[in-house]
């Protein structure tokens, strides 16, 4: 049975799910002689995640990760579903799912590493970075080709945005 194009998906996107490192940040952690974890965030994706919000999709951060620094930068851009220190990512996932009454079906979720795999097997659009872990490489059904923290969560609204009609082509032409 040939696999379908991961493309056949996107016309019914609603909610878009992201982790933070790996994902959002490249996966690197600067830490500082005072123990601060410090992360880069790509701003191309900050624009998208804004444009995605401003444009009414649900916008929803799973991380495990608990910086408050990350919550901060991510309200600024207007996400306020932001759940830090989900460590049981399936479970914080089936009740925000219930909370906002979305079907697995029109939930895109990039995730990069091994305790994003029990979400990336449930939802409807599963997607990572090009340097996700081998595991999550071999079942999603789109694998951006740019690395976490470098465009990837871009990548992804941008093709949803673009095939409903949301993404303005200036956007293009101003920030790619």
């Amino acid at each position: 049975m040939e696999e379908k194009s991961y493309k056949v998906y996107l016309n019914d996107i609603t909610t878009l799910i992201f982790d933070v490192d790996g994902v959002l940040t490249d996966g690197t952690v600067t830490v500082t002689s005072s123990g601060e974890m410090l992360r880069k965030m790509n701003i191309k994706d900050g624009y998208a995640l804004k444009a995605a919000v401003n444009k009414g999709y649900n916008v929803c951060i799973i991380s495990g990760g608990t910086n408050e620094g990350v919550r901060k930068r991510l309200q600024g851009l207007g996400i306020t579903d932001i759940f830090l220190g989900a460590h049981q990512k399936i479970v914080q996932l089936e009740a925000y799912l219930t909370q906002k009454n979305v079907k697995l079906e029109h939930v895109l979720y990039m995730g990069d590493d091994i305790p994003d795999i029990p979400v990336l097997k449930q939802v409807g659009l599963s997607c990572c970075p090009q340097d996700a872990a081998y595991e999550v490489l071999e079942i999603c059904k789109y694998i951006s080709h740019v690395d976490g923290g470098k465009g990837a969560a871009r990548d992804v609204i941008r093709q949803v945005m673009k095939v409903q009609g949301n993404w303005d082509q200036d956007f293009d032409a101003k920030y790619d």
